[in-house]
């Protein structure tokens, strides 16, 4: 499987008066992200900076579309709370 370097940004729904802990749906979101790490489908995670901007993921997927299709399934992404910003192919040649 390949490995991609995906970055998620804030969406139009972020509450920039709220960290990230405190906003809308947090219990929700991080169930989900805490099953797809059991999963191994996300290796590292986590906000960038001062984590009110911008999120790095390393995924571990078939293809693109199979990433993007899981990450839709984040209730953050419909409640546009997190959007994706980049998807990249990541050769990782250092663990």
């Amino acid at each position: 499987m390949p490995f991609f370097a995906v970055t998620r940004e804030r969406g139009p729904a972020w509450d920039p008066e709220r960290p990230l802990r405190e906003q809308d749906g947090w219990d929700q979101h991080a169930a989900f992200m805490d099953g797809l790490v059991e999963e191994g489908f996300i290796e590292l995670g986590g906000p960038l900076g001062d984590g009110s901007h911008r999120f790095l993921l390393a995924i571990d997927a078939d293809s693109e579309d199979q990433l993007r299709e899981r990450l839709a399934e984040d209730p953050w992404t419909p409640a546009e709370v997190l959007r994706i910003a980049s998807v990249e192919p990541w050769e990782i040649l250092l663990r």
